[in-house]
C-alpha cells in the first residue's frame, strides 16, 4: 500500500483563506451550465431539433412517430436527449477514473482544472450554433460538455484538501455549494425571463433559448478565470522519480489499477462510497422526478414547475449554509444523516400530497432545497476526510465515477414502479430504499479511523 503524500497545505490562515475564496468560485462558474443547460432548457430544445428532422412537415408541439437513424439505429425523437445523457454518463464513469489519476501527477492543479472548463464551456457555448434539424451537433456538443464538467470536477473537489485543514472543510464546501446554488439560480431567472418574454424583446422561442444557452457557456468561462488565476501557486506534491517514469498516461493506468486493489486498505472510504452511491441515486431521482411527478400526478402547469425550480434552487443556497452550521455543532456524518432522514421526510409528504395544491407543493420544494444543499455539501466535504493524500483527485475520481456511473438505479426503479403499478405516487414512496440504504451503510463508517488510515488523522 502506498504510502500517503505530506500535504502541502498553506501554514497560515491568511493564505488558506484566500485560496478558499477563490475556490468557491468555480462551484458559482459551473453551476449555470448545470441548471440553465442540463437541467432546464436543452434537453427540451434538443427534443424540437430532432421532431424537426424526423417530421419535417408538422409542428414541433404535434406527437412525431417517425424515428432518426444514429449510427443505424432508429431512435425516437423524443428519446434522443435522454438517451444522449444516458451515453455521456456512461462514457463519464470511465473517463473519469483516469482523469483522476493524472490529475494527481500534474504539478499545477489549477491548469488543468481550466483547461477542462474552457473546453466543457466552448462546447456550452456552441450550442448557440444548434438549430433547424441539426440536432447531430447537440448530441456532441452535450456530451463534450458534460465529459470536461465531469473532469474538472474531479479536479477541483481534489483541491480542496489543498486549500482548508479537516476543521475547515465542512464549512468551506458547504460554502461552495451555497454560491454554486446562488449563481446557478441567478442566472437561470434572468434566462427563464428571457425565454417567457421573448416576443416583448423581438426574439422567437428558438433564439430566446439559444442566446440562453450562450450566456451559460459563457459564464462558465469568464468566472473559472477566478480559480485559475487564485490556485495558481497551489500544487500537488512531487512524485518520486520511479512514479513518473512511465509517463504520465501509462503510469496513471498503473496507478489507477493500484488504487482498485488498495480500497480494501481503507474500508471507511470504500463504504462511505457505497453508501453515497445509494442516497446519490435517490436525492439525483427526486431532482430529476419532481417535475415530472408534479406535472402528471399532481396536476401542476409548466408555470408552475419553472416556479418550484427557481425556489428550489435559491433555498438550497441557504441549506447549504445551514447545514455547514449544524455541521459544526453536531458533526458532518449526524448531520447527513439528519439530511437523509429529511429526505424521507419529504417523500412521504409527497406521497400524501394531494392534487392541485400549489402551496404545499411549495412547502415541498422548501423542504427539497434545505436538505439537497446541506446532504450534497457535507458528502463532499466528509470524502475529503478519507482519501489519501496526495492521491485526492485519483480518489475524487472514484466519487464522480460512483455519482455519474451510478446514477440510473433510482431512475430504472421509478420507471420500473410505472410500469408495473400506473402509479406515480408509489414509484415516489419506492425511492425511500435508497435513503434508508444509503443512512444504514453511512452509520458503519468511522470517519475518525477513516482519516487516520488515510493518513489525515
Amino acid at each position: 500500500m502506498n504510502t500517503a503524500a505530506a500535504s502541502p497545505l498553506a501554514p497560515d490562515a491568511a493564505t488558506r483563506a484566500r485560496r478558499q475564496r477563490s475556490w468557491y468560485w468555480y462551484d458559482w462558474a459551473n453551476s449555470a451550465f448545470v441548471t440553465t443547460t442540463s437541467t432546464v432548457l436543452f434537453s427540451p430544445y434538443l427534443t424540437s431539433v430532432a421532431k424537426a428532422a424526423a417530421c419535417p412537415d408538422q409542428p414541433t408541439d404535434v406527437a412525431c412517430h417517425a424515428n432518426l437513424s444514429v449510427l443505424g439505429i432508429p431512435v425516437s425523437p423524443g428519446s434522443l436527449a435522454p438517451y444522449t445523457i444516458t451515453v455521456s454518463t456512461i462514457l463519464s464513469a470511465v473517463l473519469l477514473l483516469l482523469v483522476g489519476a493524472i490529475a494527481d501527477r500534474v504539478q499545477r492543479p489549477s491548469r488543468l482544472l481550466g483547461a477542462f472548463a474552457w473546453v466543457g464551456a466552448a462546447a456550452a457555448s456552441a450550442m448557440f450554433f444548434v438549430t433547424g434539424t441539426n440536432w447531430q451537433l447537440g448530441v456532441v456538443l452535450l456530451i463534450i460538455a458534460n465529459q470536461c464538467l465531469g473532469a474538472s470536477l474531479v479536479v477541483y473537489d481534489g483541491l480542496l484538501v489543498r486549500i482548508s485543514d479537516e476543521s475547515e472543510r465542512d464549512r468551506v464546501s458547504s460554502r461552495g455549494w451555497a454560491l454554486g446554488y446562488l449563481g446557478g439560480g441567478l442566472l437561470l431567472a434572468a434566462n427563464l425571463a428571457v425565454v417567457t418574454l421573448h416576443d416583448k424583446i423581438g426574439l422567437s422561442t428558438g433564439e430566446a433559448v439559444r442566446v440562453s444557452l450562450l450566456s451559460a457557456g459563457l459564464w462558465w468561462a469568464i468566472f473559472t478565470l477566478i480559480p485559475v488565476l487564485g490556485l495558481k501557486d497551489v500544487r500537488h506534491p512531487e512524485r518520486p522519480a520511479a512514479a513518473s517514469d512511465a509517463g504520465t498516461v501509462r503510469g496513471s493506468l498503473r496507478q489507477l489499477t493500484s488504487t482498485f486493489r488498495e480500497l480494501k486498505h481503507y474500508p471507511d472510504t470504500l463504504v462511505f462510497l457505497l453508501a453515497y452511491l445509494f442516497f446519490n441515486d435517490g436525492i439525483q431521482t427526486v431532482i430529476v422526478s419532481a417535475s415530472l411527478y408534479g406535472k402528471e400526478e399532481l396536476g401542476f402547469g409548466d408555470s408552475q414547475l419553472i416556479v418550484t425550480i427557481l425556489l428550489v434552487q435559491f433555498v438550497a443556497f441557504l441549506g447549504a449554509l445551514l447545514f455547514g452550521r449544524l455541521a459544526a455543532v453536531m458533526g458532518a456524518k449526524k448531520a447527513i444523516l439528519l439530511s437523509l432522514g429529511l429526505w424521507t421526510l419529504v417523500i412521504a409528504v409527497a406521497f400524501f400530497l394531494p392534487e392541485k395544491q400549489f402551496a404545499l407543493w411549495l412547502c415541498l420544494g422548501v423542504g427539497i432545497g434545505i436538505v439537497l444543499g446541506g446532504s450534497q455539501a457535507l458528502s463532499r466535504s466528509v470524502y475529503s476526510k478519507l482519501v489519501p493524500l496526495g492521491r485526492e483527485s485519483e480518489y475524487f475520481s472514484l466519487y464522480q465515477a460512483m455519482e455519474r456511473g451510478t446514477s440510473w438505479f433510482g431512475t430504472l426503479t421509478f420507471g420500473l414502479v410505472h410500469q408495473l403499478t400506473g402509479s406515480y405516487r408509489l414509484s415516489i414512496i419506492a425511492l425511500v430504499m435508497f435513503f434508508a440504504l444509503g443512512a444504514y451503510l453511512l452509520s458503519r463508517v468511522d470517519v475518525e479511523r477513516g482519516m487516520a488510515r488515510a493518513g489525515q488523522g
